[in-house]
């Protein structure tokens, strides 16, 4: 069987920052990257004005997919939230002094961790296999035994099982 030949190699290996750079790659990644870097330095100034400038660690700022110039906060608590309620029309006009345009701005609560948490088995021991059946299990293949055939291969299998496993 014959195939055809390869097409000779016209493109050369390129700068993993060309691929980051370019519109039709990741370029589209790195430039919103780039805009939220910008939006939290902004946002970190316009609450410094605001004297509000502890909270900026505790928020997480982007921009609503669906709205027009709809910035979208992520806040840790319920009393951030309600302060942050409170001066949104004097952030808004901040945040327009930093050139950041934007028209509205959502609140939201992050939803909570969850309040249990996965511990290590207590040794580091795995868990050991059972060594057999138990007293109900052992009466339950037994049962089901003598009701089988003589000479069923289900029967012949039971007693397998219940052979091979100890008591």
């Amino acid at each position: 069987m014959n195939f055809a030949p390869k097409p000779p190699r016209t493109k050369a290996a390129h700068e993993w920052l060309d691929y980051l750079r370019d519109s039709e790659g990741l370029g589209g990644i790195l430039a919103k990257t780039e805009d939220l870097a910008k939006l939290k330095i902004a946002l970190r100034g316009a609450l410094s004005e605001l004297d509000l400038e502890n909270f900026a660690q505790k928020i997480e700022a982007g921009w609503r997919s669906g709205g027009q110039n709809e910035l979208f906060l992520l806040v840790n608590g319920a009393s951030i939230a309600t302060r942050l309620q409170q001066v949104l029309p004097s952030l808004i006009n901040e945040l327009s002094k930093k050139g950041v345009i934007c028209s509205t701005i959502k609140v939201r609560l992050k939803p909570a961790p969850p309040t249990w948490e996965i511990k290590p088995r207590e040794g580091g021991q795995v868990s050991q296999k059972p060594q057999g059946f138990n007293a109900v299990a052992r009466a339950s293949w037994e049962s089901l035994l003598e009701k089988l055939a003589p000479d069923s291969d289900l029967r012949k299998a039971v007693e397998r099982l219940l052979q091979s496993k100890p008591k």
